[in-house]
């Protein structure tokens, strides 16, 4: 950034299912002066989630109809146009929020318009990662790579995006594809794509998508059928 320009404005997403007992201690490691907003979207949980976000200093938005993908677009209807960047991140305790600004600099050096925190080029704590969510990324990057031609190491879910760059991709799923979604209609609208490597750590409780075979299925089916629908759609 040059001498006297404006700093953008900084927004951190976080959805977030049943959550109550990880938020305390992710919103406490949070470096709130990066952010000019801070969200959490209480996607139907049935603790106390919102309460929790709330104690931690966080903006709560409502959106009872279960998926990862409608959290995010709820989100980003709450955020608007306030904001020049945005940081998405899950609420269970597995990122490290002190590593944002990983995710951050290369944007804010104007070297990309969307970076991906890849858990595979970086350091997973033992345990924090099932063979089938590694075995799904590989399956799935795999398949990025052969339809489209670029080579990611990972979809994982924290990861920064100038806002204008997002509005392109006129984000749609409401559940499990939305990563992947978000990295393929990158590729096909030109984003400057950097992958950077970020820490994970043992999620707080059980995942509700990794911690059961069905959730693990369903998962993976609808990422995979994201990524081959997107390779035949016209835009």
């Amino acid at each position: 950034m040059s001498a006297g320009s404006v700093s953008p404005r900084v927004a951190l997403l976080m959805p977030a299912l049943d959550e109550q007992l990880a938020l305390a201690r992710l919103l406490d490691e949070l470096p709130r002066q990066r952010y000019a907003r801070l969200l959490v979207v209480d996607n139907g949980s049935r603790d106390g989630t919102a309460a929790a976000a709330r104690a931690g200093g966080a903006e709560v938005v409502s959106e009872p109809r279960r998926g990862y993908g409608r959290a995010c677009l709820a989100g980003l209807a709450a955020l608007g146009s306030d904001v020049d960047i945005i940081v998405f991140m899950d609420a269970d305790g597995s990122d490290l929020p002190a590593e944002a600004e990983r995710l951050l600099e290369p944007i804010l050096r104007d070297e990309a318009d969307l970076v991906i925190g890849s858990r595979a080029l970086g350091e997973a704590e033992p345990g924090s990662m099932t063979w089938p969510q590694r075995w799904g990324n590989r399956l799935s990057v795999t398949l990025i790579r052969l339809l489209f031609g670029h080579r990611y190491t990972d979809l994982g879910p924290f990861r920064a995006i100038r806002r204008e760059s997002l509005e392109r991709l006129a984000m749609r799923d409401t559940n499990f594809g939305w990563t992947a979604e978000m990295q393929v209609k990158a590729l096909k609208r030109g984003l400057r794509v950097r992958e950077i490597p970020v820490s994970y750590r043992r999620r707080v409780g059980r995942s509700k998508i990794s911690g059961t075979m069905s959730g693990v299925l369903r998962a993976g089916a609808k990422i995979i059928w994201t990524i081959l629908k997107l390779r035949f759609a016209s835009n």
